[in-house]
């Protein structure tokens, strides 16, 4: 957590320093590069991740080939991500710099597949060591940042500074993985395991890929219909939206084990701890929307200048879908502790498609201010809406409405 919160505020100095020194298009350029590039993220980890922490725990003597294994399927989904980038920029009408930046960042998926050394030291419970080299190298990469715009350098240096960002964290992991008596060169590939990982991975690869396309989509269909520099605008008011996204991930990651604690002792229990959760929820991120829609002018016009200022009113409608992500959030886990993950696929398969259809619509005819109407209506659907279709998933959405209006009602354990 203080890694996450260190990089918030230097999200919110230098970061937004060097967005107000790139200016909308500049800006607008990177941000579509990154988003572009995100879409097919998920093809890079696989949705391996948590999957490879468990079956570390499980089988720690089988840890070299569950690394080594894992390593290379997540180097196979980047090589095909880049093959996927390369015959897009093939037939795409980007400018040079765009597509050179898009190359860039596609390579870098190749240098994130160590991060499964990342998740060995999670099984470990030695977290430690990844916020360590991520605070060591988020702080030279603001110092670089700040060197960069005082020396009035160019946009493909700051691209430079965030492939240097994922090479100095993967650097920082292999040493302490070594300094831990560990050994890559001990790593092995293992075609059983890996097919038994995949097995189990491929709903979060699909979650994966439908959750890139979700958040990413949006930018992209800027660019695509309105230009760079209005990319740069609505990107510099998501980011600051979006700022604020981890925190509902660390609360519920948590507090999740005494909710499974409660499920296996007393639904009673069990209900009125997922009210709650879903109660403070909302109550977070009423505390964060109030004072954005208080202060969106002030505070688009401090952080980024005049410039920026078209950036407000979408700042003004993306924050009221915090509210909706921060649910989301809490929804999953309940979604993960009734075994009903491929109903969480669906909910977000609907959001996917509520959002690049109301993109598609609402773009060409309110510009940037459409893309924030898709992105909040399609943050509602797949978060709160999409559950009360399903008789399963029903109570969920029940929950969610009574955490919107502040009503909690139980009687036997149910929600009536």
């Amino acid at each position: 957590m203080g890694e996450k919160v260190l990089r918030l505020l230097i999200a919110l100095s230098v970061g937004v320093w060097v967005t107000r020194y790139l200016g909308p298009e500049q800006f607008g350029i990177l941000s579509y590069a990154q988003s572009f590039v995100g879409i097919f993220a998920a093809l890079s980890s696989l949705g391996l991740n948590d999957i490879i922490i468990r079956e570390l725990v499980k089988n720690q003597d089988k840890r070299n080939l569950i690394l080594g294994s894992s390593f290379g399927l997540q180097t196979l989904g980047s090589t095909i991500i880049m093959l996927l980038l390369t015959i897009s920029i093939y037939y795409n009408d980007n400018e040079p710099l765009t597509n050179r930046i898009i190359i860039i960042l596609g390579l870098l998926t190749f240098i994130n597949s160590f991060n499964v050394i990342a998740s060995y030291f999670h099984s470990q419970v030695k977290s430690k060591f990844y916020a360590m080299a991520g605070l060591v190298g988020v702080i030279i990469s603001a110092l670089l940042k700040v060197y960069l715009i005082l020396g009035n350098y160019s946009l493909i240096y700051f691209v430079y500074v965030l492939a240097f960002d994922v090479i100095f964290l993967v650097s920082g992991l292999i040493w302490f993985y070594s300094k831990s008596g560990e050994s890559l060169l001990r790593w092995k590939f293992s075609w059983s395991i890996a097919k038994d990982l995949l097995k189990d991975a491929w709903p979060l690869i699909l979650s994966g890929i439908i959750i890139s396309i979700y958040m990413k989509i949006d930018q992209v269909m800027i660019k695509e219909f309105l230009g760079n520099g209005e990319v740069g605008q609505y990107s510099a008011a998501v980011r600051l939206s979006e700022a604020w996204y981890f925190i509902p991930t660390i609360i519920c990651s948590s507090l999740f084990p005494a909710i499974i604690n409660a499920k296996l002792k007393d639904d009673t229990l069990y209900m009125d701890r997922l009210q709650r959760l879903y109660n403070l929820m909302v109550v977070l991120g009423a505390v964060i929307i109030l004072p954005v829609l208080t202060l969106s002018d002030w505070m688009i016009q401090l952080l980024y200048g005049e410039a920026f200022q078209r950036s407000a009113g979408v700042l003004d409608i993306h924050i009221l879908g915090s509210v909706f992500v921060f649910l989301g959030v809490a929804n999953q886990k309940w979604f993960i502790s009734e075994n009903y993950q491929a109903y969480n696929i669906i909910c977000l398969g609907a959001g996917m498609l509520v959002n690049i259809v109301l993109n598609v619509i609402m773009i060409p005819k309110m510009g940037i201010m459409g893309a924030a109407y898709a992105t909040l209506i399609s943050q509602f659907v797949a978060s709160v809406l999409a559950p009360a279709f399903f008789k399963k998933t029903r109570n969920s959405f029940y929950m969610m409405l009574r955490a919107l209006f502040f009503v909690q009602v139980f009687k036997d354990g149910k929600i009536v």
